[in-house]
């Protein structure tokens, strides 16, 4: 999957900055341009990294999974390092 258009980056961006604003845990010291350049990089090191991602993947994943769903996998690992329900919000029940 190729790297996102600054636009999508953009949305990102401000849709962490709206999901952090409602939290009681608040991110000092960083601007709203520190924000952005964060996500500019994490797409940049996805996009990097990619091949490293699927040779580590088992090699049933590495054959028969597509790329998007290879990316909701590792998004949904992600997620749940987060929380439970946010991985929930993102992929539905999980037990």
């Amino acid at each position: 999957m190729a790297e996102l258009t600054d636009t999508q980056r953009q949305h990102i961006s401000n849709g962490l900055q709206r999901y952090w604003s409602r939290l009681f845990e608040t991110i000092t010291g960083m601007s709203k341009t520190d924000i952005k350049a964060a996500v500019d990089t994490t797409d940049t090191w996805i996009n990097d990294n990619q091949s490293s991602f699927n040779t580590s993947l088992p090699t049933a994943a590495q054959s028969n999974l597509t790329q998007a769903q290879k990316t909701l996998m590792f998004c949904s690992v992600a997620a749940y390092r987060v929380s439970k329900v946010f991985v929930q919000n993102l992929i539905g029940e999980v037990d």
